[in-house]
């Protein structure tokens, strides 16, 4: 037959009413299909994908019972003994089962060159007893118009509107939106992005198994995430409530080369914006220019051009010979309105196992040549090329043409045991669904398999294991689930109640916000902005009741139980609570509450006036000498040597000083002496100030005045001398007590005692210092010289011991007279000193 004599197909008589309910995606045919298929007695709907079939058998099943529905895919079958409706995919639709009610989904579909032929074949071929049906795109209504005489149309308007809104930054995209590219790369390095700025997306790839994409569509739905990432596998087979769809890319692969898409596609896959009424949006992302206006124009008034031709393939095939069955294949198509595809897959893999000797050498009757054609069928999951499918392929030929003619069991369990296994990344987890999917089909092909049933249950329980495994490892990779789930939390009506752990870890229904110390809450911070913001938002929610009643429990608490700790923060029950800071004088200290909104201002005030009070206490319990004595009436030269006190927490050094103290009378002096100050060589001081736990008061007061920097931290309490820390100012030193000398501070009534011991010694004309005068302070004589020095001593050690004298200003003595030279002290060189003079000279 040649093209010039082809003529239009002869149509297949008509046996009922013929109706194709055409128009855009969100128009509610596949209800109306539906509801009239119910009306009969007896129904068949194929539907383009398996997801899609799943789910309206569960419906169907919902609305007459699984008694009286039959699944039927390539990968599963659910066939009670007597059914009335089949849910099926197109191409396992059971042609040869009598039903009142025929449907066919999508059939536009028959301009697909890969599937397009099984779509046309059921235009042309499947027919209801009573009533058929075609669902799909306004593009094919000439075509059916063409190929089946008599059919009615009705057209079914979008219930909602669909509105171009231009380009929009993949960080700017509204919430319910779904972003759509062509490759496994785009798809992942968007998702990843979403995920750092938003808190993260769904993913949705043809590639995913059915199970796994609808987990991923219920990540979606739930809330749980509010963006999606797919390629073109979001235009069919999937409702969701997308408001905005945005295009990454506006090119696709198919199968030979990339090519722009057209504005049918683009319309399909904008069209899952906007669900019934809800109008929907569609737009680019910032890195594409915008869509042509021509397509917008079309897209939006959902006008486009009628498809020129629909594909076929010869169904009628000839079985009495491989040669016979491969030119059948390639007969040319009947009508100018049809056009014969690329040879699919199922061709390709037939082509190839030809080339095996044992293939060719079996199949020679009919009966082995129609076997062999459904073994070329068996769907590619892998997506390999049709020569590695070939391979397997005719392994299965091979078993099911010699022996038992089934395939061996134990043939089979090597195969499936080797994909039973969850460790790898994404893409293995892909790869491994892909291949089980293929055994998952075998297992449903009659009596291939000596164990058919149990294969099937063993490889879907395979698929769904791999298939959980890879939407975990989904959702982990581009899913934060703590912000997803905070931000759901926050959206709805319900109260958000925070745990508190003893160790003061804040959660939410388990997910970990931060730390609450005290009344300071510190968010665990990840870097993205999505996520601390919604942990922000969780925390405020929650916390404002928490720290309400623990406000309230520190005002109700016993002064034993607040304290303050060495970075001069007020403590309770071991958490910090406030600062101290500087305040108009030492003693009185400002106290600062973390500057933190989920305090009440009223809790604010009370909580303040609370510890201020505690605080003065505990003040004038510690420090009662400096605080009595500011508030006792007294003569204003005592006023001012008190003022200096207080100004230095209880230490000045008498050289500051020294003029004022010249200036007291005896009575002022015995009034200084009876509140508690004594007149050092080196310092005034009050000795009762010197104690550990009034110096300790002391140093935490100095760093509350010098928030400027960072707190040094206190000396122990008892000890006579401490190192000094590097860029630690004296004056910290001063204010717990310690006068610093030569990178050591020493105790100020201790230096005292031995600054009056050597002062003493010198006046007796002592020239070596004892050691027991070295003992006050716990140090050697090498150290007592540098201490020595610092006190207005000269001082060395030499043979006789540590030799010291007091320093005296340069008299002015007349010409000729001079000095007496000084006697130097007898040497004992077997003394200690002497000893420690060779070993330093040594």
């Amino acid at each position: 037959m040649t093209a010039d004599s082809r003529s239009e197909p002869a149509p297949v008589p008509r046996i009922g009413a013929v109706t194709a309910v055409l128009g855009p995606t969100n128009t509610g045919k596949t209800y109306l299909a539906m509801d009239r298929m119910l009306g009969h007695a007896s129904g068949m709907i194929g539907f383009p994908l398996r997801l899609l079939a799943r789910e309206n058998y569960d419906r169907v099943v919902r609305a007459r019972g699984a008694g009286v529905v039959a699944l039927i895919t390539g990968e599963e079958k659910i066939v009670p003994p007597n059914p009335r409706y089949y849910i099926c995919t197109v191409e396992s639709m059971p042609l040869d089962r009598e039903v009142a009610f025929l449907c066919v989904d999508e059939i536009q579909l028959a301009a697909d060159s890969d599937r397009g032929h099984v779509f046309t074949h059921r235009l042309l071929h499947a027919r209801g007893a009573v009533e058929t049906m075609f669902l799909g795109a306004e593009t094919v209504k000439p075509l059916i118009r063409r190929l089946v005489p008599g059919v009615e149309f009705v057209t079914r308007p979008r219930f909602s509107k669909l509105t171009y809104t231009g380009a929009k930054k993949l960080t700017r995209l509204p919430r319910r939106s779904a972003v759509v590219a062509f490759s496994v790369s785009e798809v992942y390095g968007i998702a990843e992005l979403i995920r750092r700025h938003r808190g993260g997306a769904a993913v949705v790839m043809g590639a995913l198994s059915p199970r796994t994409r609808n987990a991923q569509v219920a990540l979606y739905q739930s809330g749980d995430v509010d963006y999606m990432v797919a390629t073109d596998a979001i235009g069919m087979g999937l409702n969701m409530d997308v408001d905005h769809v945005a295009f990454a890319s506006m090119s696709k692969f198919d199968g030979r080369a990339p090519r722009p898409l057209n504005a049918s596609e683009v319309a399909q896959i904008a069209g899952r914006a906007g669900r019934h009424m809800n109008d929907g949006t569609f737009g680019v992302t910032a890195e594409l220019p915008e869509i042509e206006p021509e397509i917008v124009a079309r897209v939006e008034s959902h006008e486009f051009p009628p498809l020129q031709s629909l594909y076929w393939r010869n169904s009628e095939l000839r079985f009495t010979s491989l040669e016979a069955l491969l030119s059948s294949l390639k007969y040319p198509p009947p009508s100018p309105s049809l056009v014969r595809p690329p040879p699919a897959d199922d061709q390709l893999v037939l082509e190839a196992m030809t080339k095996d000797a044992v293939v060719r050498e079996r199949a020679v009757s009919p009966a082995r040549l129609r076997l062999l054609w459904d073994v070329a069928q068996v769907p590619d999951f892998r997506k390999v090329r049709p020569e590695l499918h070939s391979r397997l392929m005719a392994q299965v030929y091979d078993h099911l043409t010699h022996g038992d003619e089934v395939m061996p069991n134990d043939w089979i369990a090597g195969h499936v045991d080797r994909l039973n296994r969850t460790d790898g990344d994404i893409h293995v987890l892909m790869d491994r669904i892909a291949a089980i999917r293929t055994w998952t089909y075998l297992s449903h092909r009659g009596d291939w398999m000596p164990d058919g049933r149990e294969w099937q249950e063993k490889t879907r329980e395979v698929e769904d294991r791999l298939s959980d495994a890879l939407h975990d490892k989904l959702t982990k990779q581009f899913v934060d689930s703590r912000t997803a789930h905070l931000v759901k939390r926050l959206r709805g009506d319900d109260l958000m109640a925070a745990d508190i752990a003893a160790d003061g870890v804040v959660s939410v229904d388990g997910h970990r916000l931060g730390h609450l110390e005290g009344l300071r809450f510190r968010a665990d911070r990840t870097g993205l902005k999505a996520a601390d913001k919604a942990v922000l938002n969780a925390a405020n929610a929650a916390l404002r009741p928490l720290i309400a009643a623990r406000i309230e429990t520190i005002l109700a608490a016993d002064d034993k139980d607040i304290s303050l700790d060495d970075e001069a923060r007020i403590v309770w029950q071991g958490e910090a609570v406030a600062v101290l800071a500087g305040g108009s004088e030492p003693l009185r200290p400002q106290i600062e509450l973390p500057p933190d909104e989920r305090i009440e201002p009223a809790d604010r005030l009370k909580l303040e006036a609370r510890l201020r009070a505690w605080l003065s206490a505990h003040i004038g319990h510690l420090l009662e000498p400096l605080a009595k004595a500011r508030q006792d009436a007294a003569p204003p030269a005592v006023r001012g040597i008190l003022f200096h006190l207080t100004e230095t927490l209880g230490v000045v050094p008498r050289a500051v000083v020294e003029q004022q103290l010249k200036a007291l009378s005896a009575a002022d002096r015995k009034a200084l002496a009876r509140a508690g100050v004594r007149f050092g060589v080196e310092h005034v001081f009050m000795p009762a100030l010197l104690k550990a736990a009034p110096a300790r008061l002391r140093g935490q007061l100095w760093i509350a005045g010098h928030r400027d920097t960072p707190a040094p931290r206190l000396p122990a309490p008892g000890r006579v001398s401490i190192p000094l820390a590097s860029g630690v100012p004296h004056d910290f030193y001063h204010a717990c007590g310690y006068q610093p000398v030569s990178g050591a501070g020493y105790r100020i009534d201790m230096l005292e005692r031995f600054a009056a011991a050597a002062r003493k010694l010198a006046r007796e004309k002592t020239g070596v210092l004892p050691p027991e005068t070295l003992s006050l302070l716990g140090i050697n004589a090498a150290t007592g010289a540098d201490v020595l020095r610092a006190i207005g001593f000269k001082a060395k050690i030499e043979d006789a011991g540590l030799v010291f004298r007091l320093k005296r200003r340069r008299a002015h003595h007349p010409p000729g007279k001079h000095r007496r030279k000084p006697q130097a002290p007898t040497v004992n060189e077997d003394s200690p000193f002497a000893k420690l003079k060779q070993l330093m000279s040594s």
